[in-house]
């Protein structure tokens, strides 16, 4: 019963468990009170969602790590005219309509993933449509959801993702796997972008753009960023990491797949000049200063203090000395040896 468990328990305890049992959770959260912007909470009059590193365990009760994987089925339910659109991992399986102005969408992920990969948008916004074509041909659904009055700055953010999408099939023969790809911008984020499987939420920083009032710097940055995300989609969603302490196996070998990718639609020399001068610039400092530490950390108090140039850009540099040593055609077989043996699992730097 529910009285067993206090509110005030800073953690949930089953005792006297069986074998296999189901587990109904109820429970409610304020995302307007949420000023931390960690699991679910409000970015203007839309409702979203930042679950890494440890942002799940602030909508509900759940083993929130990283190598706790599950297949979710999200239904949700809201005031229609309020929040036109709900969104959330995986493939849209079922909607409908409620009495007194209510509607629900459920939505079902077939890939097992953690918790930190969930996401959930509600809200009204202008979309961009389009879709993709992959190389066995599948057709995929892009849609790109940006607030009302700023369609006209999304084309260029739906160009980089279909680049991103062609190029994963050319350079490292990896396909989409799910019928729909969604991008969501919004203004209050924490982070540049996050890569939830299937919903990608991003800051509008990262997404709108127009000739008139953007720099050439902004759209590069757009395309780097968009690509980033959608890479993950492989190298992070579905191989993903064993604890925490293993980040830069996803992400520095996603930076690593950005630059690639930067490099090879654009100046390969511009590109390379401009990773360096980040490394030398920034990256030299932090390893210079009493915060250096390896790209794989022993020790944390703080997981979100984790995400630095030293785990994402120095781990690049890691794995591109790795491409060096084996040259291009060698490291493209180990890293589908690589999905071979870790797709659908938590992985390690080890690995």
């Amino acid at each position: 019963p529910g009285t067993a468990y206090p509110d005030e328990a800073p953690a949930l305890t089953i005792r006297a468990r069986p074998a296999r049992f189901t587990l109904r959770i109820v429970n409610e959260v304020s995302p307007a009170a949420n000023t931390a912007l960690e699991g679910l909470y409000q970015s203007g009059d839309a409702l979203c969602t930042q679950c890494e590193a440890e942002g799940f365990r602030h909508i509900t009760w759940y083993l929130d790590r990283p190598d706790v994987l599950a297949r979710f089925t999200t239904k949700i339910i809201a005031d229609k005219s309020k929040y036109p659109f709900l969104l959330s991992n995986g493939n849209r399986v079922a909607q409908g309509e409620l009495e007194n102005g209510r509607h629900w969408v459920q939505w079902q992920d077939p890939f097992p993933k953690p918790c930190y990969l969930f996401a959930l948008v509600a809200g009204d916004f202008d979309v961009l449509r389009d879709t993709f074509t992959t190389r066995s041909g599948r057709e995929v659904a892009l849609e790109l959801y940006v607030d009302r009055g700023n369609l006209d700055r999304a084309p260029w953010a739906m160009t980089s993702l279909k680049n991103s999408m062609k190029w994963d099939e050319t350079r490292f023969g990896l396909e989409y796997d799910l019928d729909i790809y969604m991008i969501v911008a919004v203004d209050f984020f924490n982070m540049g972008a996050m890569e939830n499987k299937g919903l990608n939420i991003f800051n509008s920083k990262y997404v709108l753009a127009r000739t008139d009032t953007a720099t050439d710097k902004d759209y590069l940055d757009i395309e780097r960023v968009i690509g980033h995300e959608y890479f993950h989609n492989w190298t992070g969603n579905r191989v993903t990491c064993r604890d925490w302490f293993q980040l830069s196996l996803k992400e520095g070998l996603t930076v690593f797949r950005d630059q690639e990718f930067s490099s090879d639609l654009g100046s390969r020399a511009v590109n390379r000049i401009s990773n360096v001068r980040t490394m030398r610039g920034l990256q030299f400092a932090e390893d210079a200063s009493p915060m250096a530490h390896p790209i794989r950390p022993d020790k944390v108090i703080e997981m979100n203090n984790f995400y630095t140039l030293t785990v994402y850009e120095k781990g690049a540099e890691v794995i591109r000395m790795i491409h060096t040593l084996l040259g291009e055609e060698n490291f493209q077989k180990g890293m589908q040896l690589y999905f071979e043996r870790h797709d659908g699992s938590a992985a390690t730097c080890d690995d």
